[in-house]
C-alpha cells in the first residue's frame, strides 16, 4: 500500500477538507451579519410573492384552457371519497339485509302485484 505522502487520493481529500473548513468559516461570518439576514428576508419575501403570482397565473391559464386547477382537483377527490364512503355504507347495509332476510346472496325479486282480474267463466253456450 502507498504511504500517505505519495497517495494522490489522500492529498485530494486533505485539500477538499481544508477548502470545506474555509468555506464554512466564511459562510458563518456572512450569516452572522445583519445585512445577510435582511437580504435573505427580502429574497424569501420576493420568492413567496413570485410563487403566489405564478399560482394565480397558472389558475387563470388552466381556467382559460377549461381544465381544473389543483385546488379544484383536491376538492373533487375529497367529494369522491365521501361518495365512496357512502356507497360502502349502503353496500354493507344491503349485505346485512340480504343475510338477515333469508341468506340469498343475489338481489331480491320485487314483490308481484296481486291478481285482481279473473278469467271469464266458461258458459255452456258455443257459437
Amino acid at each position: 500500500m502507498a504511504d500517505k505522502g505519495n497517495d494522490p487520493f489522500a492529498v485530494w481529500q486533505t485539500v477538499l477538507g481544508e477548502m470545506e473548513k474555509g468555506f464554512n468559516a466564511f459562510a458563518n461570518k456572512a450569516m452572522a451579519s445583519p445585512e445577510f439576514s435582511k437580504t435573505m428576508n427580502q429574497a424569501s419575501g420576493a420568492t413567496a410573492g413570485a410563487q403566489r403570482q405564478f399560482g394565480e397565473l397558472m389558475e387563470k391559464y388552466l381556467l382559460s384552457m377549461n381544465m381544473p386547477s389543483r385546488a379544484q382537483m383536491v376538492d373533487m377527490a375529497a367529494r369522491m371519497q365521501g361518495i365512496e364512503a357512502q356507497l360502502s355504507e349502503i353496500k354493507a347495509l344491503l349485505q346485512a339485509r340480504n343475510s338477515a332476510g333469508g341468506g340469498t346472496a343475489g338481489p331480491a325479486a320485487p314483490p308481484r302485484p296481486p291478481r285482481t282480474k279473473r278469467p271469464p267463466e266458461p258458459s255452456g253456450e258455443q257459437k
